[in-house]
């Protein structure tokens, strides 16, 4: 009992170490690797490489496919080129397997010691978080060994071996096994080495060594379309595509499993040594024969697995997915995108109070109504979500941009609220009292509401690329409509001194409505002040109070 609860305990460790790495990696290079799988992935070849690479560094093609079916769920990238880099991830796992499998045991002592003392003393600094991979390494290296010797004894007790030896080459059997080993220590690299050991004690032969192997990959294709439960049917037809890519290798091997096992038995390898070698061989030709095939995969995955039309009443968010909140940079990514779905909404109720302003709609109530419970939702999601990311160990440009997205998401839904109270005014006057707006006045509220449906572009734009001299100009603008909303506050006054009747009997909404503008405004513009630098926020933290409090 204790051996087995050493053997279950050593891949624990293996595991946990597994899962510091790849944390330590992302929220170092997150952004990075985010770029890397992002971006310039138009051919496969490319896609291919960047899903090697990327496994390589985070040690878990579990994590890559956490990325990729993250990006293709939100639209940044196509069905076809993630299925290459998911076929580029399964040989990077098999390469790392290769590397880790070496005599490092003397590795493994002086990275847990040196990550030790960079974590603890340099804990918030890039340097702390390289200590922690270095830790994770350490203990992945550590388990390695653990898991040889305490599955040593357990290979030779006499239950066990009868228990494999019910084994005997069925591959479909033997993969069965194998996906259930991965599944269960959440790790196809354990069941891996654990098959190994056991072909080294010649407790399994040969060709059970290969089908639990073949079958450990499948394991492994089983766990990610599972953990992309919660996502969109864009996002799971990644895991699909990868899981089936897997079952056809298991389909393609078994003609040639004779001849492969002779091949394998020839060469001067020790048992152990043979297993990793056909789990690189076995991975690396599979996906280079099926990776011209991603295109074709693509259109079956879509077919299998179809987008499903969004139902009718409150929105729901798109981009906040729960399995990207251990890696900073990919959650606040997720949020800033949800949040721009927020910007999008309050523009177009700014068109409907434009039409309303017009005449030209009437019964927009409802319309505006819905879109305003939208936003509420999903600021209410975002803010929910962005409360379950671990902040302690957020750099202090990830805290900025934390702050940033929870207040342009405040800022967006008091705009809602604002424009909701703005439509119901102007409704209330002209089907209530039958009053509308001069031409003159009419055009003015028009012109100003240009100026604020173009600066509410602008602040989403400063907000996504954080650009500095786009947040000057933002400021600038803000500076230019505030002059405007004055020279048309005047003007109005003018109407009234001339006895215009239209502008008597609208004087006070119209004046309300400016200063309901004027707030729009204020709160679309205050993306700018976060990008700028704080001594250029101080000189114009005077004008913000000003611009939200008082009206015209």
């Amino acid at each position: 009992m204790l051996t087995l609860l050493n053997l279950l305990s050593a891949v624990a460790l293996l595991i946990w170490g597994t899962h510091i790495v790849r944390t330590g990696i992302l929220r170092v290079y997150g952004s990075n690797l985010r770029h890397v799988i992002g971006q310039n992935m138009s051919k496969r070849w490319l896609a291919f490489i960047a899903g090697i690479m990327v496994t390589a560094m985070v040690q878990s093609s579990n994590a890559t496919a956490m990325l990729v079916t993250s990006f293709v769920g939100q639209g940044l990238m196509a069905l076809t080129p993630a299925l290459a880099t998911m076929l580029g991830a399964d040989v990077g796992t098999a390469l790392m397997a290769r590397v880790l499998t070496l005599d490092l045991s003397w590795l493994s002592p002086l990275l847990i010691f040196l990550g030790v003392i960079f974590f603890l003393s340099r804990k918030q600094t890039r340097l702390g978080q390289m200590g922690r991979v270095a830790i994770g390494l350490g203990l992945i290296i550590l388990a390695l060994q653990l898991i040889v010797e305490a599955a040593a004894p357990i290979t030779q007790a006499q239950g066990v071996k009868v228990i494999f030896a019910s084994l005997t080459g069925d591959i479909l059997l033997d993969a069965l096994v194998g996906a259930l080993f991965a599944m269960i220590s959440y790790s196809s690299l354990a069941a891996v080495l654990l098959t190994a050991t056991l072909a080294g004690a010649a407790v399994i032969s040969l060709p059970v060594a290969i089908g639990l192997v073949i079958g450990a990959n499948i394991g492994s294709g089983v766990l990610a379309f599972l953990s992309t439960s919660m996502q969109n049917a864009a996002g799971r037809q990644v895991a699909l595509g990868s899981l089936l890519y897997k079952l056809i290798g298991l389909l393609l091997i078994i003609p040639v499993l004779d001849p492969l096992v002779g091949w394998l038995d020839s060469l001067d390898f020790s048992p152990q040594e043979t297993v990793i070698g056909f789990h690189l061989l076995y991975n690396t030709v599979r996906c280079l024969v099926l990776l011209p095939s991603v295109g074709p995969m693509a259109r079956l995955c879509a077919w299998l697995l179809p987008e499903r039309p969004e139902t009718n009443g409150t929105a729901t968010p798109r981009h906040l997915d729960p399995a990207a909140l251990a890696t900073p940079s990919l959650a606040l990514a997720n949020a800033a995108r949800e949040t721009l779905r927020i910007g999008d909404l309050i523009e177009n109720m700014l068109e409907a109070m434009l039409g309303v302003l017009r005449g030209e709609q009437t019964a927009i109530t409802q319309q505006v109504r819905s879109m305003s419970d939208d936003v509420e939702a999903l600021c209410s999601a975002i803010k929910l979500y962005m409360a379950q990311m671990p902040r302690e160990d957020l750099s202090e440009q990830d805290s900025r941009r934390w702050a940033e997205i929870i207040e342009l998401a405040i800022n967006l839904k008091l705009a809602s609220d604002l424009i909701e109270r703005m439509l119901r005014k102007v409704q209330q006057q002209k089907t209530s009292q039958r009053r509308s707006f001069s031409d003159v006045g009419l055009e003015e509220l028009a012109g100003l509401h240009s100026h604020l449906t173009a600066n509410l572009r602008l602040g989403l734009s400063v907000f996504l690329s954080a650009d500095r001299e786009s947040a000057r100009q933002l400021l600038r603008e803000k500076r230019r409509f505030r002059a405007q909303e004055r020279r048309m506050a005047h003007a109005h006054v003018s109407r009234l001194q001339r006895k215009v009747v239209q502008s008597l009997e609208t004087s006070s909404l119209h004046l309300e409505l400016i200063a309901d503008m004027r707030r729009l405004n204020s709160l679309f513009c205050g993306s700018a002040y976060v990008v700028l630098e704080t001594a250029e926020i101080g000189a114009l933290a005077a004008e913000e109070i000003s611009d939200i409090t008082h009206s015209p």
